[in-house]
């Protein structure tokens, strides 16, 4: 299991969406849909309309891999930060109940505000 206690997704970059399907399209529900794939140098974080999989690729070869599933309906607690002039990287904050903060900080590039609008929607609806 990915350690928690220093959670913390640093300079995630957004990847073809194909990317993260082929990594975790089998462990997907029913009316399960990705809505953004990120990678940082090995692990992936895929946000789905249900929830957070991240991927934590072990050992050498990467062949070992650990899935984390993170539902939206166990978030109290979200924050965005925008990018700035000095401050490059967007982030986002989710407290889960029983688990405590998980932070995620994305490149520049990406755009914070639609996705806040998303992750929004999915955690308020859940």
């Amino acid at each position: 299991m990915i350690d928690f206690a220093n959670a913390k997704y640093l300079k995630l970059r957004e990847v073809d969406e194909k990317e993260g399907q082929k990594l975790v399209g089998d462990l997907l529900i029913d009316d399960e849909d990705l809505i953004g794939s990120f990678k940082t140098v090995r692990d992936m974080v895929i946000f789905t309309n249900k929830r957070i999989i991240a991927v934590n690729l072990q050992g050498w070869s990467g062949k070992k891999k650990d899935f984390t599933s993170l539902p939206y309906s166990k978030v109290q607690t979200f924050s965005f930060e925008s990018a700035g002039t000095f401050d490059l990287d967007a982030e986002l904050e989710l407290w889960f109940s029983g688990l405590g903060k998980v932070r995620f900080e994305f490149n520049s590039k990406f755009d914070v505000t639609k996705f806040n609008k998303a992750i929004g929607k999915f955690i308020l609806d859940s």
